[in-house]
């Protein structure tokens, strides 16, 4: 395998979905959206099902959105939400952020939201994001961190999710605790005008705890991620079976609380 790829550790069953179609600008790209003006032209790397990506496209009416990834499949449910909500001026394609199909400078925004610690190369990765932003437009990244992920109360089990899932992550060509390191990776890339900043999303209602905890026990035992987390080794199905009994169980608690942390990057070409 090239170094420069990685496996998608999640992959896209429904629960993952469940995640994804949650996400929105205002939720998720916040540090960007002040930025945006109505006739710039974005690139959204791993757009995945498309509602940011609507979002953005919806504040740049006079513009223009290319959004890609690189799953054809989920870029057929990004279409659908374009569609649905009129955005005739979004296009959709499959690209690798290694080797973005497109010239130098072709773009005044350059995106990418939960990307860089799915990708085998984060540094060249954002070359290439560099490569095709235009002279003072704005490359602006978005990852979490797992290591900083925190919860309460403490419940067994969820201790064995967090080491487990960087465990996989890690081994299938990733790097879980991404947040902390984009701007390690931006200098590296050669960045120098970088506004790095944190973002956080909370679950602590009965209903987000439920939606939560419900969404990782199910990707616990079905999705990608447990195929993978059983394949390589790192875990046996009974092992996935109580961790998901955690998670459902952390769910339950009247004074569950759950915030993951985002690192966050504007970085001026």
């Amino acid at each position: 395998m090239p170094k420069d790829t990685a496996v998608y550790t999640h992959g896209h069953h429904e629960s993952v979905l469940r995640s994804h179609t949650w996400r929105t600008a205002a939720n998720s790209a916040a540090y960007l959206t002040g930025h945006l003006e109505p006739r710039m032209r974005i690139l959204d790397i791993g757009c995945g099902p498309g509602t940011i990506t609507a979002d953005l496209a919806e504040l740049v009416p006079g513009g223009e959105v290319i959004a890609v990834d690189a799953d054809s499949g989920v870029l057929e449910r990004a279409r659908a939400v374009a569609e649905e909500r009129g955005l005739s001026h979004v296009r959709f394609a499959v690209a690798d952020v290694h080797e973005l199909d497109h010239p130098d400078n072709s773009f005044d925004v350059v995106h990418a939201h939960q990307v860089l610690q799915h990708v085998g190369d984060p540094v060249r990765a954002l070359r290439e994001m560099r490569r095709v932003c235009r002279p003072g437009g704005l490359v602006a990244v978005r990852d979490s961190d797992y290591a900083a992920m925190t919860w309460y109360p403490s419940v067994p089990g969820m201790d064995e999710w967090l080491g487990l899932y960087r465990r996989v992550a890690r081994a299938n060509g990733g790097e879980p605790d991404a947040g902390r390191r984009l701007r390690s990776w931006a200098l590296a890339a050669g960045f120098t005008d970088i506004t790095a900043t944190a973002g956080t999303w909370c679950y602590a209602t009965p209903e987000e705890r439920a939606w939560w905890s419900g969404l990782w026990a199910d990707r616990t035992v079905a999705s990608s991620y447990a195929r993978l987390a059983v394949d390589g080794g790192h875990a046996t199905e009974a092992e996935l079976r109580g961790i998901a009994d955690a998670w459902r169980a952390w769910g339950e608690c009247a004074d569950g609380w759950f915030s993951v942390l985002h690192g966050e990057l504007l970085c001026r070409v």
